[in-house]
This record gives structure tokens, C-alpha cells and sequence, in this order.
């Protein structure tokens, strides 16, 4: 085995690691003695994790993964690196398509060991949302500049502090009819602790070395059915408007529309898995449903809170 076969006293450096993932992903390596060090363009917001180490495990560094002299920086040292790194606008060629990698080189010129790479479900080098495209581009780029790198592909993530169940919940709990775009997406959503497990794992096992694994729970919902779910949840008698295609794309094309056009694409290719790659029972998880969490969850968006109770209201 290598290096990678204990993750205690080894520098473990996460690229991007001050958002939702990083922070849940810093908890299980910590968990596991790993010398955590948090790169971002704005570590600051990373400082919350700081608590959640010993003395001297935790360190933080400012990075731009455009700029080799930067990367080269903050990997000097380190055992093993995941990167996080990835946008839905912007330059996403130099940050998640050949941007990775050169993330991966930088990694393999400073003697890492063990590199896993943050990819999405829906990855695809034949889409024309370039989004999807440079996810598969960054894939491709990883493993030709780090070829024993492993590569995760989680479908949307769900916790108790993200950015997609508790935005519905949110406007589930304000609005008596809610719209619906594509009500029929097939999500298959993934606890992010599951995926923070799975990529402690990957990093202390060879034999997950230069495979691609797909991370989904063990549910696929409709977009309909998992409001359907977050209003029962909070107790809520909600009335769902399923908008068709043709009317949601009018919408997206407005300015200051909340969707765009290219989320909508997003939406219709679904974030489940295909069932042809490895998932996460391969990386030693066993994968926990929206279910177990949600009514804990969503008490804060419940009328009356945890006093509330169970019964339909408004």
C-alpha cells in the first residue's frame, strides 16, 4: 500500500475548500489526523473550519489555480490533494476544464501521492452547455497529467446547510403555489457527508486509483416529487404549478429570471446515476436517503417551528 493507506499526519491539501463540500469534507479528514490545508481565492470564509482541529492541523492559503506560480505554492508539501474547484459561469475552461489539469500537474510536480478530482453527474464532452462540457474536458485533462488520480462524480449534493433543499424549503414555506421546471428532471441527491466519506476513502486506497465513480443516493425523485416532499416535510398544503417546457424557456429567457436557459438543459439531462460506472457502495459507503434527514430538517421552515406539530397548514 502507499502513502495513502493512512491519512494520519499527512498534509492534505484542498483546493476550493471554502465553500458547502470543503467544509463537510474537512470534518472527516480531520476525523481521520489528516494536516488539513484549506486553499481558496478567499480562505477567510474557510476560518469556520479552524475549530475543528487540534493545534496546528489546520492551516489556510489564498490561491488563484490560474496562476501556476500560486498552485505551485500552496502544493508544495502535500501527500495528497482534492480538489474542489469548479463554477457555473465564468472562465470555466481555467477553472474546471484544462484548468484541472494543470491542478493535477501541479499536484504531480509536488510529489503528491494521491489526488481526487471533483466532478459532477451529468459530466459530458459532447454538451453544448459548457458547463457539462468542461466537467468531462477537466476529467480528461486530470487523468492525463495525473493518471493514478481518482475522479468522483456526485450528483447534487443535500445537507443541512445548502444551497438547494433549503432554498426550495425556503420558498416552499413564503409562496402557496410554487413553480415547477421540469417537473420530471430525475434527480438522485446525495448526502454530502456520504460524498465527504467516500473521498477520505478514495485518497486511502490504492484501489481506487485511476477509476471514476459515480456518488448518488439511494432514491431517484422527479423534481415534483422532492417539493412534493420538502412542503410534507414542513407540514404545508402547497400547490405545485408544473410548467411546460416551452413556457419555462420563455421564462428563462427574461432578464432577472431566476433559472437560466442553460440550467434548464441542466435540469432535463437529470443528476442520477447511469448505473455504468462505480459508485459509492464501491468506495465503502452506504448511501443515506433525503428521508432520514428532511423532517429535522425543515422544522425551521415550519410555521410555528419544532412546536408546530405535523398537520397541514398554510
Amino acid at each position: 500500500m502507499s502513502i495513502t493507506e493512512s491519512l494520519s499526519g499527512k498534509i492534505v491539501t484542498v483546493l476550493g475548500g471554502s465553500g458547502f463540500v470543503g467544509r463537510h469534507l474537512a470534518q472527516e479528514l480531520l476525523a481521520r489526523g489528516a494536516r488539513l490545508r484549506i486553499a481558496s481565492r478567499h480562505p477567510k470564509k474557510a476560518f469556520a473550519i479552524k475549530p475543528l482541529g487540534n493545534l496546528g492541523q489546520v492551516q489556510f492559503a489564498g490561491v488563484d489555480v490560474t496562476r501556476p506560480e500560486s498552485l505551485a505554492a500552496v502544493l508544495a508539501g502535500s501527500d495528497a490533494v482534492v480538489n474542489l474547484v469548479g463554477a457555473f459561469a465564468g472562465k470555466l475552461d481555467a477553472l474546471q476544464g484544462s484548468g484541472a489539469g494543470s491542478i493535477a500537474a501541479a499536484a504531480k510536480a509536488a510529489g503528491a501521492q494521491a489526488f481526487v478530482h471533483v466532478s459532477a453527474i451529468g459530466a459530458d464532452a459532447g454538451s453544448d452547455v459548457a458547463y457539462a462540457r468542461t466537467k468531462a474536458e477537466g476529467e480528461a485533462a486530470v487523468l492525463a497529467a495525473f493518471p493514478t488520480a481518482t475522479v468522483v462524480r456526485p450528483a447534487v449534493m443535500f445537507g443541512p446547510d445548502d444551497a438547494f433543499v433549503n432554498m426550495f424549503g425556503g420558498l416552499i414555506a413564503r409562496l402557496p403555489v410554487l413553480p415547477v421546471f421540469v417537473p420530471s428532471a430525475r434527480l438522485q441527491p446525495v448526502f454530502v457527508d456520504d460524498v465527504a466519506v467516500a473521498i477520505g476513502n478514495a485518497l486511502s486506497s490504492t484501489a481506487a486509483q485511476g477509476k471514476t465513480f459515480e456518488l448518488a443516493g439511494p432514491e431517484v425523485l422527479t423534481m415534483l416529487q422532492l417539493n412534493q416532499r420538502i412542503a410534507a416535510a414542513q407540514g404545508r398544503s402547497r400547490s405545485f404549478a408544473e410548467l411546460p417546457d416551452a413556457v419555462a424557456g420563455l421564462i428563462a429567457a427574461l432578464p432577472g429570471t431566476p433559472i437560466s436557459g442553460n440550467q434548464i438543459k441542466l435540469l432535463k439531462a437529470g443528476s442520477a446515476a447511469s448505473g455504468t460506472l462505480p459508485g459509492l457502495d464501491d468506495l465503502g459507503v452506504t448511501a443515506r436517503p433525503l428521508g432520514l434527514f428532511l423532517d429535522r430538517w425543515m422544522v425551521r421552515f415550519c410555521k410555528n417551528g419544532r412546536f408546530g406539530g405535523k398537520t397541514a397548514h398554510a
